[in-house]
């Protein structure tokens, strides 16, 4: 009996266009690993860190599509007994969701739980039904569209192609979904719907948008993600149009960009419209509603206007000034405040502007010792020990330590962000604590701490900052070393040998360059010793990033002891 119900399964499954689930879905989570293991589950946490926070604006059906992907993330962590609970509430809440049955079926069969998978496996047959019958079609519908939900959460990917595929079959799904859905799915659901279409087309032209010979593809990403806006503003929902009208500004301030004004533009009634009109119409709708002003400011943010978003931060703190109901507005500002700060700073050392007023750093603090005080987590830690870090060191040459005690608090921040879930795989910690380890003299620590950071970041991150504070470092503790240079030598070889196979030989040779430039005393010394050791190759590799394009060298002409 059960042979045979397991046949009937598999050929309906068969013959019809699509599957419930989510665990044959072409993910890179549903695939082997491209890189380390520890690595992707990081960045698995992560992803579900952020879908719980959209989980909060979900309120129609669309929280199962959240909710059936958070059970995705929670198997492939291994946590089965949470992804068993996810995919089993929403059967009790959604008992006609043919993802949860399936990806709960899935489940129990990992558990090796053979009757309640049978029982999960029946109930899906049952629901997959008549193709043709309505209430089928509206299923098929609703599971289609929480699949494409999916695709846009996947994991690992670092490339604009992979992520460009992902986009592009979520687009796919949800199209199917509306076809099959038709007249059957209600206009608010279907709204829903076109918003995250909208939002996919407008991450498809950011990604497009620097290419060459795209043109017509970008317009068409741009003419179909404006209309779907447009439609999206027809809500009821004040949160969906909120954004809406957000998403339709930065829209309109793009079509600069095209050679001609998207016709989507005029059809949609924008001709001549400002987007600073448009950005007032969402704040306007959010005025009385901290949660959607918090969404708002974190899209401003996304997008640069870190003025704005700041002022929108203040509104949400206005209409809810407790930090414990509230936490996420004052984290947004803090981070407002150092992101400014960092772009003050940089236009300071390109002589473009004065130093910046560190009291900027002083009301950052102040904002996350609230959030720390209620919701203490990794990131409040790690942004805390990057504004202690500013505090501790001078404006302008960061390797200049200038409060001690503000580094010490910095250590202390990152001490506590570590102790955290993921806290030992994030790089960026890894760097900061290596910079404030430097600042005290204590070089080994130091690139520990920067070998680590190099390790945590993925293969397809060409930022070369880690690089730059490891070469320093190494050369920090060549200079302490007194006679004693062995160990120095040796971290320099491994060092370059690894950012060769990770960066290419060409940056490398600009990174050197930079730093025999900055300290050519130093670096004369280190070559001086190589020289006496015999290590010839790391002396080549220093006199090739100064050489003058084109010129060669002799190595016992350029070297005089």
């Amino acid at each position: 009996m059960e042979d045979s119900t397991e046949e009937d399964i598999e050929s309906l499954i068969e013959g019809m266009a699509y599957i419930p689930g989510h665990f044959h879905l072409e993910l890179n989570l549903n695939g082997e690993p491209n890189g380390p293991v520890n690595l992707r589950h990081r960045d698995t946490q992560l992803k579900r860190e952020s879908l719980r926070a959209e989980l909060e604006a979900e309120t129609g059906l669309l929280q199962y599509a959240v909710r059936n992907m958070l059970g995705l993330l929670a198997f492939h962590v291994d946590e089965l007994e949470t992804a068993e609970e996810a995919f089993h509430s929403i059967c009790q809440e959604d008992p006609e969701n043919l993802n949860a049955w399936a990806n709960l079926g899935y489940v129990y069969e990992r558990l090796g739980r053979e009757l309640e998978e049978g029982e999960c496996m029946e109930r899906v047959a049952a629901l997959m039904g008549p193709e043709n019958h309505t209430d089928c079609r509206l299923r098929v519908a609703r599971c289609l569209a929480e699949q494409a939900y999916a695709y846009p959460h996947d994991v690992e990917l670092e490339r604009d192609e992979d992520l460009r595929e992902r986009l592009t079959s979520a687009l796919m799904l949800y199209k199917r979904a509306l076809d099959n859905g038709e007249e059957l799915i209600s206009v608010e659901e279907k709204r829903s719907w076109y918003f995250k279409m909208a939002a996919i087309y407008i991450r498809l032209d950011g990604i497009v948008r620097d290419s060459k010979d795209i043109d017509l593809t970008r317009l068409n990403y741009f003419n179909k993600g404006l209309r779907l806006l447009t439609e999206t503003l027809k809500s009821d929902n004040t949160h969906l149009k909120a954004l809406a009208w957000c998403y339709i500004g930065l829209m309109l301030e793009r079509t600069e960009e095209f050679s001609t004004v998207p016709m989507s533009v005029h059809d949609c009634g924008f001709s001549g419209s400002d987007p600073l009109t448009c950005y007032g119409s969402a704040i306007k709708l959010a005025t009385d509603d901290a949660f959607i002003l918090n969404r708002l400011a974190n899209v401003f943010f996304l997008s640069g206007k870190i003025e704005m978003a700041t002022g929108i931060c203040n509104m949400a703190l206005s209409v809810l000034p407790d930090a414990e109901l509230n936490w996420q507005a004052y984290c947004t500002r803090a981070k407002l405040s150092v992101t400014t700060y960092a772009k003050d700073l940089d236009k300071a050392k390109g002589g473009q502007g004065g130093i910046p007023d560190r009291q900027i750093l002083k009301e950052a603090r102040a904002d996350l010792e609230r959030v720390l005080a209620v919701r203490p987590c990794l990131r409040t830690h790690l942004e805390l020990g990057q504004v202690y870090y500013y505090m501790g060191v001078d404006a302008l040459q960061e390797s200049l330590l200038v409060d001690e005690m503000a580094i010490n608090q910095a250590l202390v921040s990152l001490s506590k962000a570590l102790q955290c879930p993921l806290g030992s795989t994030i790089s960026k910690l890894q760097l900061l604590r290596g910079r404030c380890l430097l600042l005290k003299g204590e070089e080994q620590n130091a690139i520990d701490c920067f070998r680590k950071a190099l390790e945590l970041e993925p293969p397809s991150v060409q930022d070369t900052t880690v690089l730059c504070c490891l070469l320093q470092a190494i050369l920090a503790s060549f200079t302490q070393r007194g006679i004693d240079t062995d160990q120095a030598i040796i971290q320099l070889e491994e060092c370059l040998k690894q950012a060769e196979e990770r960066y290419g030989t060409n940056i490398v040779q600009t990174e050197l360059k930079a730093l025999c430039r900055a300290h050519t005393d130093e670096v004369t010394e280190l070559s001086r010793d190589l020289v006496r050791k015999g290590r010839l190759e790391v002396v080549r590799k220093l006199l090739k990033s100064i050489q003058p394009q084109g010129k060669k060298f002799s190595l016992g002409r350029s070297m005089s002891i």
